[in-house]
Parts: structure tokens; C-alpha cells; sequence
């Protein structure tokens, strides 16, 4: 009778920790995918279009001198501003696709990949993912995740933390010169310069 009850306690211990975790949802952010809001040809250009999300969320993604950024809506319509070309100043552009983390459905964080053009040689870029949580209160960047061998599977082991985490400033510029960075591996401290 004991070894019963301990095996129906198991069980329904491994079938909530299973409905716990975590999972993928993927959407577009290509032109086609997303709704014209504005779009303005002069100049270097600008863009806004509303893309699809997971679980009532959407996109706004937006583009301007040649740098692009997320914002979230939330189902009740709130926007949050990522500001991810505030951490890099190069030219940038947001990857094809992003990762939603959802828990029960709902979104808990964004996955976004992050390509930013080298200082000195524009043809050359640097594609980061940019972790940030998400809620229906607040959203914003918690972590980015350099390239390496690990790059993906780091990135949704932060995204699965990422509500336990602080908000990144969006004047604080998370490269090289930053006082933390998150590498394939582990957090590694660099002094600024």
C-alpha cells in the first residue's frame, strides 16, 4: 500500500514538474509577416510594423537609420519598449524569427537574435540573442548571450530565469566595455574602459 501511494505521488509529481517547464513558440518578424504601421523611404529610412506573437503578445518592430528594436504589446495593448539599439551602436537588424518562452501558454520571455555591424567594418556583424522577460506589467531586457557553440541552449536557460533577473538599463551598453556579459558559458565580469 505505502509502495502505491509513492508511486502516485511520483507520478503526480513528474506530471506537474512536466506541465512546469517551459516551452518554444516560434513567430515572424520578416516584412511579410508584420502589418505596415508607417514606413518612410527618405533618408536611411524608417519602419514600424506589428508582427505576431504567442499567447495575445504582440511585436512592434521598428526601424530607423539603419538599427532596428523590438517593442512588446501585452494582450491589454500596454507597449514596452526594449530598446535594443541602445546597447549597441552599430547598424542592426532583428533575426527572422524570435523564440517566445511560454509557461502554460503565456509568455515568460523573448528570444530575439541581434546582428550588429562592426565599427570598423560594416560587412561584418556580430549576431547576439537578446533575452528579455516578459509580463503583463513590464518587459524588458535581462540578459545577452554572445556567440558560441552553447549560444542557443544558454539563451533559453536564461529566458527560463529571466523573471528572477534585473532589467538592463537601456543606456547601459552590454559589449565588451560592460561590466557583465553573458558569453556561451558563464556570466564573465569585464572592467570598463
Amino acid at each position: 500500500m505505502k509502495l502505491l501511494n509513492i508511486l502516485i505521488m511520483l507520478l503526480v509529481g513528474l506530471t506537474g514538474m512536466a506541465t512546469a517547464q517551459n516551452r518554444s513558440v516560434y513567430t515572424s518578424t520578416t516584412e511579410k509577416a508584420c502589418r505596415t504601421i508607417k514606413s518612410d523611404d527618405g533618408g536611411t529610412g524608417s519602419y514600424e510594423g506589428e508582427c505576431p506573437g504567442a499567447g495575445g503578445y504582440k511585436l512592434r518592430l521598428i526601424e530607423g537609420d539603419l538599427r532596428q528594436t523590438l517593442d512588446v504589446i501585452t494582450p491589454g495593448k500596454k507597449r514596452f519598449a526594449l530598446n535594443f539599439w541602445n546597447f549597441y551602436g552599430g547598424f542592426s537588424s532583428i533575426g527572422e524569427k524570435v523564440e517566445w518562452r511560454t509557461r502554460r501558454r503565456v509568455p515568460v520571455a523573448l528570444i530575439a537574435r541581434y546582428s550588429v555591424a562592426d565599427a570598423e567594418d560594416p560587412q561584418k556583424n556580430t549576431s547576439y540573442l537578446i533575452i528579455s522577460k516578459i509580463g503583463r506589467t513590464a518587459a524588458c531586457v535581462t540578459d545577452v548571450v554572445e556567440p558560441g557553440a552553447r549560444q542557443n541552449e544558454r539563451a533559453r536557460e536564461l529566458a527560463d530565469t529571466a523573471a528572477a533577473r534585473p532589467c538592463r538599463s537601456a543606456g547601459q551598453n552590454i559589449s565588451p566595455r560592460s561590466s557583465i556579459r553573458y558569453s556561451a558559458g558563464q556570466p564573465v565580469r569585464i572592467s570598463n574602459r
